[in-house]
């Protein structure tokens, strides 16, 4: 989807996933080759204004990954609230960040999540999406330079490998039903 707010200082809402993947008796990390900016990025996009975070970056993995809900597993601390009166749930997120989104005056506020997947996606991204896929081991994504990943992608992937997939736990995503 376009950025909805395209002015100077607005604020796009965003919601991103980093998926995980055993491979070859290696833990890796999807990425996606951007069309736009070139460089090596998680999954997701913008947040449309009939959507919520949740629905959004279900549809985005769908989209650019080619995974399907019933594929992934979300990564969650072991205790979350369950419950609210009169409220959903949405999930545990890694990281909330607001970015300047490079090439326009205005911010990204990007939700991440983390994901774990127990096979390779079910189909390929939808046409109009990269087609450029890489599963990168916690090393590679190390090496990449500078200009081929944001400094920020990284620190969250690495942050993910380090310390979430160790103390968080894989949930169905059908915990989460949000309209």
């Amino acid at each position: 989807m376009a950025h909805l707010h395209t002015k100077p200082n607005e604020h796009d809402l965003t919601a991103s996933a980093y998926i995980l993947l055993e491979d070859r008796g290696e833990l890796k990390m999807w990425f996606h080759l951007h069309r736009k900016l070139n460089k090596w990025l998680q999954f997701g996009g913008h947040v449309e204004h009939i959507e919520n975070p949740w629905t959004a970056i279900l549809h985005e993995i769908e989209e650019e990954a080619g995974y399907l809900s019933s594929q992934l597993k979300l990564l969650q601390p072991k205790k979350f609230i369950g419950d609210l009166d009169g409220a959903i749930i949405h999930p545990a997120d890694v990281c909330i960040n607001t970015h300047h989104f490079p090439g326009l005056e205005h911010y990204h506020t990007d939700i991440a999540y983390a994901f774990v997947a127990e096979q390779r996606p079910s189909t390929r991204p939808q046409k109009g999406e990269s087609q450029e896929l890489k599963l990168l081991s916690r090393q590679q994504i190390v090496e990449l330079e500078p200009d081929q990943i944001p400094s920020s992608t990284r620190q969250i992937a690495l942050y993910i490998f380090d310390e979430i997939h160790k103390s968080w736990v894989p949930t169905r995503l059908s915990v989460f039903k949000i309209k």
